[in-house]
């Protein structure tokens, strides 16, 4: 008797293939992410005042870490370089605090010329929808009106205006505080985060660390070096041609030359303004806007890719999405955290499995 005898080849399993997905499913992700932003955003006073203290201490770290070579103390070093830094804020601080109070005493010379650009303003359009209301078929049907009683405009601005003021006074004496702890207490506090991970994690963890801690410090020294540069050399500029209040004018049209994309027009507001009481022709305005603009391209194309360096691997998606976002949650300050905040999601992204795609793709 014969038998048949067939053999079954079974073939290989891939290991990959054999393990079940730890991650979880797409609505889980999408509930951990809606409760993150909303974090973000009922927390936002507590979160910024962290970032903005994460900020400084990495700006003033290598300061201690330089005074650390001879022999200062890391506490006593953290303490020094503070005070001074504090030092140094509150003066500029308060050279601007009196030009802005000149400034408004001469505010009423400012503001009569800008109701007269105002009134001609609101005359044009008030004669062109004259002109469209000829055209445009009226409706003489009756209507009735409903007034609904309001609280007074200027007791709500008021409140809010106090309530903001209170949460940032509250967020500013907290952050000396808290940079301090941070500067003193570095090496513990890299210690501690070393032990929330694996030990076979650890050195990845610590790669991410180095590689988020030199794109941070080049992105805040670079940016505070060209503020610095444009604030002085429209100061000078302002000087020159005999702008009032250029000292001013200088530190806020030089701050704001740094906004992205919108920048060079932000940066005209502030001499535009102070010029309307000076000048009486168009000449000397675009003279200005000119000037500004140029300072703004020799910043962009040379001093933020000389000093700021290629840290920083956003592609310009990215940028504007994050300025989107964030200036949404968090307002002015978001626009000012959203760069530095994006880069640092994006080294991490670098550095985690699985997640290097989203990396390359914050950065093509």
């Amino acid at each position: 008797m014969w038998y048949c005898v067939r053999t079954v080849v079974t073939p290989p399993i891939n290991p990959d293939e054999s393990k079940t997905p730890s991650l979880p499913n797409a609505s889980v992700r999408i509930v951990a992410a809606g409760i993150v932003f909303g974090f973000c955003y009922w927390a936002s006073t507590v979160i910024i005042t962290l970032l903005v203290s994460i900020l400084f201490a990495y700006m003033l770290d290598p300061i201690v870490e330089w005074l650390e070579r001879f022999r200062v103390p890391r506490a006593a070093g953290a303490l020094i370089v503070l005070l001074v830094a504090l030092t140094i804020l509150s003066a500029v601080v308060w050279q601007a605090a009196i030009s802005a109070e000149q400034f408004a005493e001469s505010w009423p010379k400012y503001s009569q010329v800008l109701k007269d650009a105002t009134q001609a303003i609101q005359e044009r359009i008030q004669r062109l929808e004259e002109r469209f209301s000829e055209i445009a078929p009226t409706d003489d049907t009756p209507r009735f009106e409903f007034r609904v009683a309001e609280e007074s405009p200027v007791r709500s601005v008021l409140l809010r205006g106090l309530g903001g003021l209170y949460t940032a006074l509250l967020a500013l004496s907290f952050i000396p505080f808290l940079v301090f702890f941070m500067l003193a207490g570095k090496r513990d506090l890299w210690h501690g985060t070393m032990q929330l991970f694996r030990p076979t994690e650890r050195t990845r963890v610590r790669d991410t660390l180095d590689s988020v801690t030199g794109m941070l410090r080049s992105f805040i020294m670079g940016n505070v070096i060209v503020a610095g540069i444009l604030s002085l050399v429209s100061w000078l500029f302002f000087w020159i041609i005999g702008l009032d209040y250029p000292f001013l004018t200088g530190i806020v049209s030089g701050v704001l030359n740094l906004v992205p994309y919108i920048g060079v027009v932000l940066a005209w507001v502030p001499p535009l303004v102070i010029g309307l009481a000076k000048y009486n022709t168009i000449g000397p305005f675009i003279g200005i806007a000119a000037v500004l603009g140029f300072f703004h391209l020799i910043a962009l194309n040379v001093l933020v890719p000389a000093l700021v360096g290629r840290k920083v691997h956003l592609n310009a998606v990215t940028v504007t999405v994050g300025l989107l976002f964030w200036g949404w949650l968090w307002g002015g300050m978001g626009l000012i955290l959203a760069i530095p905040v994006m880069a640092t999601i994006k080294v991490i992204c670098d550095h985690v499995d699985g997640w290097q795609p989203v990396g390359r793709w914050l950065g093509t």
